[in-house]
């Protein structure tokens, strides 16, 4: 079901933007999504002791060449083998000393589940994106949405943040 609403500028738009919702950051502040108005956002659940940790290192090239055009936020999970059991200062320091991170981090979250954040149920639903659905299957799935907040795509963790796939996005 593809919704019609009237955005601000008075123009109809023909599926659902993502920046009604908010998400908690690492610190324990309150970020709205809709401070990212005007640029595209990447999705990533996050985990320090997983096979592709070290696509925080791409994550963060990504975040830097891309900075006018692109926010990534890491969503810290750990939901798929245990692999990010850490608390939120442990998880941002692992960040910052391993991979120099200084693009946003939430709060650890559930992606998944009875207890999904209400931003991951808006990227893996139809009936709240208007364009897909599909489940998160492992850490570091990544899910793009658009300057004017709608869903663009999901990469699978195999997918590397520097892939053309993403990137011919921002050219």
């Amino acid at each position: 079901m593809s919704l019609l609403s009237i955005s601000s500028s008075g123009k109809a738009q023909n599926s659902p933007s993502i920046h009604h919702l908010s998400y908690t950051s690492i610190s324990g502040d309150s970020i709205d999504l809709k401070t990212y108005e005007g640029k595209f956002i990447l999705f990533v659940n996050v985990a320090s002791e997983c096979g592709f940790t070290s696509q925080y290192e791409d994550l963060e090239k990504l975040s830097k060449k891309f900075q006018d055009q692109l926010v990534v936020i890491g969503f810290p999970c750990n939901q798929f083998g245990g692999q990010e059991p850490g608390n939120e200062d442990e998880i941002q320091s692992f960040c910052q000393v391993n991979f120099g991170v200084s693009f946003p981090l939430s709060s650890k979250i559930d992606v998944k589940g009875k207890n999904q954040h209400p931003i991951y149920k808006w990227l893996t639903n139809k009936s709240e994106n208007g364009k897909s659905t599909s489940s998160v299957k492992w850490n570091f799935q990544k899910y793009l949405v658009d300057p004017e907040g709608k869903f663009v795509n999901y990469y699978y963790s195999f997918t590397k943040p520097l892939s053309e796939k993403i990137t011919k996005h921002f050219k």
